[in-house]
């Protein structure tokens, strides 16, 4: 999908050739002479348009207009929430096979994140998946002019808008493959991929050297699958060497049975999304690989499937992880902080300025915070403000749980260091606690994206987040 900005007036934009039209009108907009214009105006004085965020008037074939589908939308005071609410109906309105070139004209100058807004909406409602599918029918709109009523230094956000919009089509296609066509080893390929553009490097440790490290806890959830485990790592470098770099930590495991403490039937296909924070971490990448911001970013993503067999980790089991703590894991279910604590460990050779470990790590966190929010747990107040700033303004929303010492007495065991589970309340917490023990020598923060990775039912598929907050939580440290 191909993004264009242009300088389009509501007259030029009544002259802009393409299929279908989208005019997005605030409360403040004043009519020009234009044909455009007076054709709005009358809408909204006979009461066919209100400029209420999300009401919308089709037309088709209006005079005057060179596109054949012209769509009026209402978006309130202009607010990037309001765009986004929108933009996603009015694409909805005017998708059709033969519409491949759209236009979307802001009637008055908006603001930087609004623009933001405009160009996630329209190709998150646009998006298809079709990797697997026989005859797949991609999404038709492949080319989108953003038009803004006059010169502006929007630029820089335009290209932010865009490359997160590339980053989050990465996540959400990896995401949303079925396990068989996301095994570690495809994904440790999709993170090569990554090396082909300026400043990013991959490498990735197969079981011999994952063993060599110790990483005695993320090797016991992956005992279980024939699958071979992966621990992929990724670098960009866009800064000077001796500049400390932010670590991404992404959970990846491809396939999530519960092991041995095994999950109910229903629903188990969306564990195919368990290794939505490692795509996410993916994205990000994607994005930097666009943008070549000034800054270092290392990504760590350690990869495999939780399934039972005659070799998989049985509860009770005691491991020993990477920086040589002892592990009960009194369920094999509670796997993802497994895996992220060995490579939590293993993030501090780089002396990272902060770490942000992303995960579907609990259900706990969806019934906490539902799909709106994702679950944001931290000791440091400057990276927890950090992260909530760059989740408003992308609007990728997160909100701050609590980490109080407290939480951590049901993880004591009379058998190793640590259980790996501390019993139903506060679950999200106490898996936070769990990881927050292996993150001494760094600023650090975790994001529950169990509940906002993914929508079940008619719209089932990944969501992309959270690339947007990272991303701006990334630019907005570079700067």
């Amino acid at each position: 999908m191909n993004f264009e900005l242009k300088t389009l007036d509501l007259s030029a934009a009544a002259n802009e050739k393409g299929d279908a039209l989208i005019v997005l009108l605030s409360q403040s907009f004043k009519p020009g002479k234009d044909v455009l214009s007076a054709l709005v105006a009358h809408t909204l004085k006979v009461g066919d348009l209100e400029t209420k965020a999300g009401k919308l008037l089709v037309l088709y074939r209006p005079a005057g207009v060179a596109c054949s589908r012209a769509v009026l939308a209402g978006i309130g005071e202009g607010s990037a929430k309001e765009v986004r609410q929108a933009l996603g109906a009015a694409v909805a309105a005017v998708k059709a096979p033969n519409v491949k070139k759209l236009v979307i004209c802001f009637a008055t100058l908006p603001q930087e994140e609004t623009v933001r807004a405009a160009v996630i909406a329209a190709a998150e409602t646009s998006y298809v998946y079709t990797t697997t599918k026989s005859k797949p029918e991609g999404r038709s709109i492949q080319r989108v002019v953003m038009g803004l009523p006059g010169p502006t230094k929007i630029k820089p956000m335009f290209d932010q808008a865009v490359a997160a919009v590339k980053g989050i089509e990465y996540a959400k296609e990896w995401a949303n493959r079925p396990a068989n066509h996301a095994t570690p080893s495809l994904l440790a390929g999709a993170a090569r991929s990554l090396a082909k553009f300026p400043n990013i490097k991959c490498e990735v440790l197969g079981p011999k050297e994952v063993a060599k490290l110790a990483m005695g806890a993320f090797m016991a959830v992956a005992q279980g699958s024939e699958e071979p485990l992966r621990f992929i790592v990724l670098r960009y470098e866009g800064a000077a060497k001796s500049e400390s770099p932010t670590v991404l930590v992404g959970k990846g495991i491809t396939f999530d049975s519960g092991g041995i403490s095994i999950k109910p039937a229903a629903e188990m296909d969306e564990m195919k999304f368990d290794m939505s924070g490692a795509a996410s971490v993916l994205g990000v990448f994607r994005a930097l690989a666009e943008l070549q911001p000034n800054i270092n970013v290392v990504g760590l993503i350690p990869t495999c499937e939780n399934l039972l067999s005659g070799r998989a980790v049985k509860p009770g089991d005691v491991v020993t992880s990477m920086n040589g703590q002892t592990i009960e894991i009194l369920n094999t279910d509670a796997e993802g902080r497994l895996v992220l604590c060995d490579a939590l460990t293993y993030a501090e050779r780089f002396k990272p300025r902060a770490v942000v470990d992303v995960a579907t790590l609990t259900g706990a966190c969806v019934v906490a915070l539902g799909g709106v929010r994702s679950g944001l747990f931290s000791g440091d107040d400057e990276l927890a403000s950090a992260l909530l700033s760059a989740g408003e303004s992308s609007l990728d929303l997160c909100w701050r749980m609590p980490l109080d010492d407290d939480y951590a007495e049901g993880l004591k065991t009379s058998f190793a260091d640590v259980a790996n589970v501390a019993g139903r309340a506060g679950g999200a917490i106490t898996a936070a606690k769990f990881l927050q023990r292996f993150t001494a020598k760094f600023p650090w923060a975790h994001l529950d994206i169990a509940g906002t990775a993914w929508k079940s039912g008619a719209a089932k598929g990944a969501t992309g987040r959270p690339v947007a907050l990272l991303l701006d939580y990334l630019l907005t440290s570079a700067k």
